[in-house]
């Protein structure tokens, strides 16, 4: 499902020297823009569980002599939209989740932090919170649940998480090395201290998450599969995923979302994260208006209320958070040997509501 980059290019944003010589027109529209944006501050999450998140990268996915060079030909092939060369290689594959990925990890990382008070309210600790995540195969929202889970497990020594990472793209070898370089002690120097040693634990237990990788398109899955995969699940993901999807097909993306609707138990939670602003636009049946993501998503997933007969059918997801833009600013003293950025993003929170049908009074 990862189908491009155009995404990860919109929401990312080096810290670049101010041109001084914009037109007041630009800069007139760019104050605009700003009034609808939210500063976040500099992440609360500890620098160095930040920095934990970026080694795990760095052990996972060894580098390479060639990397340079296989990374001028991913980002080419992005370039032309030749999606399946860009996919098509496990070089290919390891290289683009070393660039992109880092960085995304410690914004999703932030954005669990966030939101973690409304999805996990209320809930008990007993079993092991469900995740399935779209286009989840490059390793951000690997790396940012298993570090939101090491947090969490502070205050809840029992918490669990069981995530699946669907992806168009084989992305197993990915996930797995991930998976393993989070329930695995950290390779140190053979020179060491003892006490280094001895404080040299994996970031969690091998109990305590499990990453599990399934090769599909979301958007071919039939109803029978997406009841297998979305059914019983706690958290649904579509980072940076969704207006993909709608840019591919818009029609298979509204089934995709009833599909979800249907198979989700009550209390279920939907976050989907994406490029803020005209970045998210879809256009519908080819016509030259163009729609926000938001809006679209909103019309299916929140709607109208309908009526049959005397009865009323509610909506099936209510909206809990909603931001259209959003900023992820890293901290100063990460270290890693590829180039981090800045994240911009819209986010919005859905909560799978009961399945009541009111029938109105006299």
């Amino acid at each position: 499902m990862a189908r491009g980059t155009e995404s990860w290019k919109a929401a990312s944003h080096k810290r670049l020297p101010q041109n001084k010589n914009k037109t007041q027109k630009t800069s007139q529209r760019k104050q605009t823009d700003n009034e609808n944006e939210t500063e976040q501050p500099v992440s609360n999450v500890p620098l160095a569980l930040q920095q934990r998140c970026l080694n795990i990268f760095r052990d996972a996915l060894t580098s390479g002599e060639e990397d340079v060079s296989l990374l001028q030909e991913v980002k080419g092939h992005l370039y032309r939209r030749d999606f399946a060369e860009a996919f098509g290689k496990d070089e290919y594959l390891r290289v683009y989740a070393s660039r992109w990925s880092p960085s995304r990890a410690l914004g999703y990382l932030q954005i669990l932090s966030d939101v973690q008070e409304k999805i996990c309210k209320g809930r008990e600790e007993e079993g092991a919170l469900k995740v399935v995540c779209l286009g989840g195969g490059a390793g951000a929202e690997l790396v940012a649940l298993a570090a939101w889970l090491s947090e969490r497990r502070g205050d809840s020594p029992d918490s669990r998480i069981s995530a699946v990472f669907l992806d168009i793209a084989a992305w197993g070898p990915t996930v797995s090395n991930l998976e393993k370089a989070v329930v695995s002690p950290p390779v140190l120097s053979q020179y060491a201290s003892a006490a280094a040693k001895a404080a040299n634990v994996a970031l969690l237990p091998e109990e305590a998450f499990t990453a599990t990788f399934q090769q599909a398109d979301a958007l071919d899955l039939d109803d029978a599969q997406s009841k297998g995969i979305y059914e019983n699940t706690d958290l649904i993901t579509l980072l940076f995923t969704l207006n993909e999807l709608y840019s591919t097909s818009v029609p298979k993306t509204q089934k995709m979302l009833a599909r979800i609707t249907e198979a989700a138990q009550p209390g279920a939670y939907l976050l989907v994260v994406d490029s803020p602003g005209s970045y998210s636009t879809i256009s519908i049946n080819g016509a030259e208006k163009k729609y926000p993501m938001q809006w679209l998503l909103d019309h299916t997933l929140l709607g109208t209320q309908q009526k049959r007969g005397e009865q009323e059918i509610p909506a099936k997801w209510e909206k809990v958070v909603s931001d259209e833009s959003r900023w992820f600013r890293l901290p100063q003293g990460l270290e890693y040997r590829l180039e981090l950025e800045n994240m911009r993003y819209q986010i919005h929170l859905y909560r799978r509501a009961d399945d009541e049908v009111k029938v109105e009074e006299d």
